[in-house]
């Protein structure tokens, strides 16, 4: 457990741009300071397990309620769409009402919508259920990393608790591929939502024990204009990429979506820059390089990682026939390779430097991720999926944990919560918006090659393998990203 800073002592929390000084809080006891810790661990493993414990469980669900092909990424999208739209909200919302209020109601909602989609009849009530604990998921993480600035102290305790929350964001998305496999073959699909329960009411007990019930730091009303004006430009971008395997490019419906989306997103820069008072996305925080950099990465490691999770999962059902259960012990690997490398990360950076590490990291991910493209039906599981699996999530691991810690590293501590805001909204956005465009990539491949004449599964896997192709050409974008931009040193964090 992280070293909790010595009671007694006092650090600056979130307080308002432009105030002159930060509220004081008193840092918590030892004891109170690792349950805070286990809180928002358990908090943000279920955020992160629900963005990819369906992925296994499509299939079942596309059968059982009658969704069409093209509406089946939805299932996922409405998830991130919604999180990565609002987060930045989210956070705001904490600041406004209290900590251990946002987490509370955070919870309750999340356990809700997860009631609501294990009992779905339909595909718009599981559409509606995923966006629900979307919004939920919103509220929630953005409260982790702002917890964990104002419960550790600057220095060891504090990046330990970083690398220990990084670790959970990390390996959470790879346990909620293997345990929707567990759920949906030995129970049924809808338990991939009614799992949520007994988590959401441990994490009702544990943020009553933990989460001090504390004066909002911030007075005033929230940025709903700014959260509907982002999210309407996320939701437009994402729908028109999704609908171009059925509507061509140049045709108006899609150019129409597309403009609609700019649009939206220049009012919203607009709006956040010179006219909201409170703006959800106060933009002089992008001036530290650590911040911009490393939500650009995890935008594209998202990407990466949504994309690799959600075609792995079809691939293996769908081409090589496995089983719901089969499927998810088969990222086993995946979890493992994860978790060692979120363990070594922080040794790596304090080694070789941040610049070094990510640069390495997201081009092992990307060599991962091409190995992918080489599966086909004649694939052997061990020869074909476990080495891609391994390089990969190695790469996955070190890269979330180290960008994590170099997105906080050169801000002011007091904008702790909007950064943990943009890292999320980014790795979100960036997973809806990488599903978007290589589901219409892996259709394209798939109706090319069944023309040509391979049989069904042939042209399923072609699909797939060049959606992995083009996957690992993003992550091999990241890594020149991180070999010219990032810092090869910490950097001192913008005071504004």
């Amino acid at each position: 457990m992280p070293e909790p800073a010595p009671s007694r002592t006092t650090a600056a929390t979130a307080a308002p741009p432009g105030s002159s000084t930060p509220r004081p809080t008193v840092r918590p006891t030892a004891a109170r300071a690792g349950l805070v810790l286990v809180t928002v661990s358990v908090c943000q493993l279920m955020v992160t397990l629900d963005a990819s414990i369906v992925n296994i469980a499509l299939p079942a669900m596309g059968e059982s309620l009658g969704f069409a092909d093209s509406a089946l990424p939805w299932v996922v999208n409405a998830y991130a769409l919604a999180f990565g739209g609002l987060l930045l909200l989210g956070g705001r919302i904490a600041d406004l009402v209290g900590h251990r209020r946002a987490v509370l109601s955070g919870l309750v909602l999340f356990g809700l919508a997860s009631v609501l989609g294990g009992f779905a009849q339909t595909p718009a009530q599981l559409v509606a259920a995923r966006a629900g604990q979307g919004v939920a998921a919103a509220v929630l993480a953005p409260i982790g990393l702002t917890l964990i600035m104002v419960t550790f102290a600057e220095g060891a305790a504090r990046a330990r608790a970083v690398g220990i929350w990084s670790m959970v964001t990390a390996g959470g998305s790879a346990l909620g591929v293997l345990l929707g496999g567990v759920l949906t073959d030995l129970l049924d699909w809808r338990w991939v939502f009614f799992v949520n329960v007994p988590i959401v009411l441990a994490g009702l007990v544990l943020a009553l024990r933990s989460v001090p019930a504390v004066r909002p730091p911030l007075a005033g009303r929230p940025d709903v204009l700014g959260a509907v004006l982002g999210t309407g430009a996320m939701t437009a971008l994402v729908y028109g990429l999704m609908e171009t395997d059925r509507h061509p490019w140049g045709s108006v419906r899609t150019l129409g979506t597309l403009a609609a989306a700019v649009l939206l997103g220049l009012l919203f820069l607009v709006w956040e820059a010179r006219i909201a008072r409170a703006p959800i996305v106060r933009l002089g925080v992008l001036r530290a390089r650590t911040a911009w950099v490393s939500s650009l990465l995890v935008t594209l490691l998202g990407a990466g990682m949504l994309v690799g999770f959600y075609f792995c999962s079809l691939f293996l059902q769908n081409v090589l026939g496995y089983g719901p259960l089969a499927a998810g012990a088969a990222f086993l690997p995946f979890c493992a390779g994860t978790a060692a490398g979120s363990m070594v990360a922080g040794r790596i950076v304090a080694r070789f430097g941040g610049r070094a590490t990510l640069t390495g990291a997201l081009v092992l991910a990307a060599l991962g991720i091409l190995w992918f493209g080489g599966l086909g039906l004649d694939s052997d599981y061990l020869t074909g999926f476990v080495g891609p699996s391994i390089v990969t999530s190695v790469g996955v691991g070190v890269c979330m944990v180290a960008n994590t810690a170099m997105g906080t590293s050169g801000v002011d501590p007091r904008e702790a919560g909007l950064v943990s805001g943009l890292l999320n909204a980014g790795r979100q956005c960036g997973g809806s918006i990488g599903l978007a465009v290589l589901s219409t990539v892996a259709v394209t491949a798939t109706r090319r090659a069944a023309a040509d004449g391979d049989a069904a599964r042939a042209a399923l896997a072609a699909g797939y393998d060049h959606a992995f192709v083009v996957t690992a050409g993003v992550l091999g974008s990241a890594a020149l990203l991180a070999l010219f931009f990032v810092p090869s040193r910490p950097q001192t964090p913008v005071r504004q």
